[in-house]
């Protein structure tokens, strides 16, 4: 989509499925509370990140349709060297059933139009650029940007942010 600054929703984008990579709408997100992030294999944040990001999806996923968007990129200290096959099976390994796209860029001219658009709606404490790998986005049942939270901030952390949404 190259006119992401006329967006209003996450739904007028699309994705290319990690496993697939066929484009995916993300209409099929419509009426759910959604978590975008950036994701990389090789970072401080992965272990923690995943860990929690697969329960919160386990735990809520289910009860209160929860959905998670994962985008692997590699933009970060070069922490996601795999190609599409690489980053699959690693993210078998942790257990991870929440959906996953193919690499991106999160930033700079050849960012993803979806990642554009995320930025330009709430820029973080320190600019519109996405700083570091698990920059976490939250998406209301509307396909609106609600809220941004750097790296640091663990997926367990937004459960109470989230209730405000559901």
């Amino acid at each position: 989509m190259d006119n992401w600054e006329e967006a209003e929703t996450i739904y007028e984008f699309t994705a290319k499925d990690l496993k697939t990579g066929e484009e995916v709408s993300l209409k099929k997100y419509k009426g759910h509370v959604c978590i975008i992030v950036n994701v990389a294999s090789k970072c401080g944040y992965t272990k923690r990140n995943y860990e929690q990001l697969v329960k919160l999806h386990e735990k809520y996923g289910e009860e209160k349709g929860l959905k998670i968007l994962a985008f692997p990129c590699n933009q970060f200290g070069k922490q996601e060297p795999g190609n599409s096959e690489k980053i699959c099976e690693f993210a078998e390994k942790k257990n991870v059933k929440f959906d996953m796209f193919e690499k991106i860029n999160v930033n700079g001219k050849d960012a993803h139009p979806l990642w554009k658009f995320l930025q330009n709606k709430i820029p973080g404490e320190r600019g519109k650029a996405i700083k570091w790998n698990f920059t976490k986005f939250i998406i209301n049942e509307d396909g609106e940007p609600v809220e941004r939270f750097a790296s640091a901030k663990n997926p367990n952390d937004l459960v109470e942010v989230l209730e405000k949404y559901w």
